[in-house]
C-alpha cells in the first residue's frame, strides 16, 4: 500500500506527453529571442513551486504561487508576439501536414504542380537581386490576407517572371511595397504591411525587413525580400530570417513550408 503512489496509468502518461508537447513548441517560439531567458526563468519557478508542494514547504509554496498567480497579466504583455504565433501554429488547418502527422488525410496540403510556380518565383528574386531591384513578396498561406490587401491594388494575374520584374521596376509606379501571392497568383501590389517593432533586428535592415517581419510575425504567410542596397535574398517565416544555401534549397524550403 505504501507504492500506490507509483501507480501510473493512461492518463497521467497522457498528462505528461501533453505537457511535454506544450512545453517543446513554446521553447521553438521563443528559441533565438530574448523571451527565452523569461521561459527558462519561468518554467524554474513554477518546477521549484511544484517542488515545495510536494515536500509541503507551506509558506514558500504560497508565496511562490500568489507570484505565479500575479505574473500570469504581466506575461501575457511580455510574451504577446509569441502567443499570437502559437495560437496561429494551433489555428492553421494545414497544422498536421506540417508537422508530419496525418500527412495523407490533410486535403488542404498543396500539391506539386500547383507549387511549380515557386522555381519561377526564386529566379525572379535572383534577377532581381543580380541587378539590385528592391523586393517584397508575400505568400500566403492558411491565413487569410484580405485586410493588407485592401491597402494596395488587388488584381487577379497569374504568376510569371517578366510581370514580377515589371513591377518591381525602379520607375514602376507598382514597386513600392509589398506584393502577394496565393496559389500562383499575383493577387495584390503597392500593399502596406505592418511593421515588426522588434528591436533585436539588426540595423543593416531595413523597411523591407521589418515589414517581412512584421506580417509574417501577425499571419503564417513567408516572405521573400530582395536587398536594394546588397541584392541578397532573404527568407522570413513566423518573424524569422530562415538560413538556405542556394536557390535550390530556397526552393526546396518553400515547398516544404507550404
Amino acid at each position: 500500500m505504501g507504492l500506490d503512489f507509483l501507480e501510473i496509468g493512461f492518463f497521467d502518461i497522457l498528462d505528461i506527453i501533453l505537457v511535454v508537447f506544450l512545453l517543446f513548441y513554446i521553447y521553438r517560439l521563443v528559441k533565438g529571442s530574448a523571451a527565452i531567458n523569461i521561459f527558462i526563468g519561468i518554467v524554474i519557478i513554477y518546477l521549484l513551486w511544484q517542488l515545495t508542494l510536494l515536500l509541503n514547504m507551506e509558506m514558500f509554496s504560497n508565496v511562490l504561487g500568489q507570484f505565479i498567480g500575479v505574473g500570469m497579466f504581466a506575461l501575457i504583455v511580455v510574451f504577446q508576439q509569441e502567443i499570437r504565433k502559437f495560437l496561429l501554429m494551433i489555428g492553421s488547418t494545414n497544422f498536421s501536414s506540417r508537422r508530419g502527422l496525418l500527412r495523407k488525410i490533410n486535403f488542404s496540403t498543396k500539391s506539386g504542380e500547383s507549387l511549380a510556380y515557386l522555381e519561377d518565383l526564386v529566379e525572379a528574386c535572383q534577377k532581381m537581386g543580380s541587378t539590385k531591384t528592391g523586393a517584397l513578396i508575400v505568400i500566403q498561406r492558411n491565413t487569410k490576407l484580405d485586410f493588407i490587401k485592401n491597402s494596395g491594388d488587388q488584381m487577379q494575374i497569374k504568376f510569371n517572371i517578366p510581370i514580377i520584374e515589371s513591377i518591381f521596376y525602379r520607375n514602376s509606379p507598382l514597386h513600392d511595397g509589398a506584393l502577394v501571392i496565393e496559389e500562383g497568383f499575383i493577387t495584390a501590389t503597392r500593399v502596406i504591411l505592418p511593421v515588426s517593432n522588434d528591436r533585436s533586428i539588426p540595423l543593416r535592415f531595413g523597411l523591407r525587413h521589418r515589414a517581412a517581419i512584421g506580417i509574417t510575425e501577425k499571419t503564417d504567410a513567408l516572405a521573400l525580400v530582395v536587398s536594394e542596397e546588397t541584392g541578397q535574398i532573404s527568407y522570413i517565416k513566423d518573424g524569422e530570417f530562415r538560413i538556405f544555401d542556394g536557390d535550390e534549397d530556397l526552393v526546396e524550403k518553400l515547398r516544404k513550408d507550404m
